[in-house]
């Protein structure tokens, strides 16, 4: 019962709601469900270990904190959302921001090496994911600029 539902919560992800079942059950072996609680840091800035998460429950920040250990947030991911350091992982550079539970946290996560390889089976999954990272980063940035010309 309990894989029916997250079933049921990944089909309505942004990424991932077009799916098929052998897909859906392709993905669902990879992945490793995670309960955080409110302040837990899931990926720190400057990790070389990255993971793809997909928001089931809850609220997750994106963090930039600097050497005076200044927080700027980012964004801000809820249900149906996902969270990704995917830009960085391509680059081959450490995250540039921490993921940091804003409440309590339930996601689906794996590591980013077998979502990209996933990726790479299904084309049209991996078209509509880099729209929205792409997608992600020009609001992300946008949002920076306002808050710096502020």
């Amino acid at each position: 019962r309990r894989v029916h539902g997250i079933r049921a919560q990944l089909g309505q992800n942004l990424v991932l709601k077009g799916m098929t079942a052998e897909q859906s059950a392709e993905l669902e072996s990879c992945l490793v469900i995670v309960d955080a609680q409110k302040g837990d840091t899931l990926l720190h800035q400057g990790a070389h270990e990255m993971e793809q998460y997909f928001i089931l429950e809850g609220i997750l920040k994106r963090v930039v904190t600097n050497q005076e250990a200044k927080e700027m947030i980012l964004r801000f991911a809820d249900e149906r959302d996902m969270e990704t350091s995917y830009a960085a992982w391509r680059l081959g550079t450490p995250t540039p921001y921490s993921t940091v539970c804003v409440t309590k946290v339930r996601v689906a996560k794996l590591p980013l090496a077998d979502w990209v390889a996933f990726l790479e089976r299904h084309y049209e999954i991996k078209q509509s994911f880099e729209y929205y990272v792409m997608r992600l980063m020009s609001e992300i940035m946008a949002h920076t600029i306002t808050l710096h010309l502020l």
